[in-house]
């Protein structure tokens, strides 16, 4: 019947246990999201970009796919046009080279991408974040320890950004629903910015067609100014005659003579030769009578 010569058999070999589904290599898993489009399953080829949720694509093939018109699987259903996307601004990782794309050990790979500020590779063991505005990736440690020392700008380019704009790569599930947050307020705040501009147009608008009407006026206003002008010039004509038209000043003339003059008494006009009694008299003028002669 068997079990003869002496051998003992163990509880596994006679109890048939219900197998263990096999576990998935963590690691492994993680090398490939980090180096794998999410689209194709294919490895990542430059120029890559993000969507919202922080996933790595190919841009040539996502592009394809938006052409095509496809349907986009459960985990890239958000991407709709390229407004959806950003193109990643990677920093290539001096230490990698084509022995690194072959298989092997992950602990004897290099990361083909580092972050440029303190050079942690982008291999999945370190948080990796991307800003939404500029496409700038650096690592989450860097970020914090310079967002506590400066304000909201990006430590590469310079660029402002805002806290909706930080995007976690290939985060977990609790960075999945937090990227679904920030997608949406990105998303309102696009429209109202498209409102603002709108606005702003309307008001342009207005004032370009306000400003023939502020024409007209000003020319209106014109003929009021010129009817005042020929006053003021008029009245001072009629001010120069009057100051001509004064005795003391026709007393200034060549022609001037005192026997012409109404306000001068007979006594004082007697005094010059232009008087009618000099003209008729016979005898020479008392200044130049000369007794023996005359």
């Amino acid at each position: 019947m068997g079990c003869d010569g002496g051998t003992i058999p163990r509880r596994d070999e006679l109890v048939r246990v219900k197998q263990k589904p096999e576990q998935k290599d963590k690691d492994a898993e993680r090398e490939f999201r980090w180096l794998h489009c999410t689209l194709t399953q294919q490895r990542l080829q430059e120029p890559i970009v993000m969507c919202g949720m922080g996933r790595l694509y190919s841009k040539q093939s996502l592009i394809e796919r938006l052409l095509e018109k496809e349907k986009m699987p459960e985990m890239s259903v958000h991407v709709k046009s390229l407004k959806d996307i950003k193109t990643l601004q990677l920093t290539p990782n001096p230490a990698f080279t084509e022995e690194d794309k072959t298989e092997g050990l992950l602990d004897t790979r290099h990361a083909p991408y580092i972050c440029k500020l303190i050079g942690l590779e982008m291999s999945g063991k370190f948080r990796f974040v991307a800003l939404w505005t500029c496409g700038c990736v650096v690592s989450e440690r860097a970020l914090k320890q310079i967002k506590g020392n400066s304000a909201s700008t990006c430590p590469l380019c310079q660029t402002p950004y805002s806290v909706e704009d930080i995007v976690v790569l290939n985060g977990n599930e609790e960075d999945l629903e937090l990227m679904k947050v920030k997608m949406e307020m990105r998303a309102a705040k696009r429209k109202s910015s498209k409102k603002d501009k709108k606005e702003a147009k309307k008001l342009e608008i207005k004032t370009e067609t306000d400003e023939p009407c502020a024409s007209t006026t000003v020319e209106e206003a014109k003929p009021e100014t010129s009817t005042k002008v020929k006053g003021v010039t008029s009245h001072k004509r009629l001010g120069a005659v009057n100051a001509m038209q004064d005795p003391e000043l026709k007393r200034l003339k060549n022609d001037f003579s005192v026997a012409k003059d109404p306000k001068a008494s007979d006594v004082y006009k007697s005094l010059f030769t232009s008087h009618k009694t000099e003209k008729e008299q016979e005898r020479a003028h008392w200044v130049t009578y000369n007794p023996f002669y005359n």
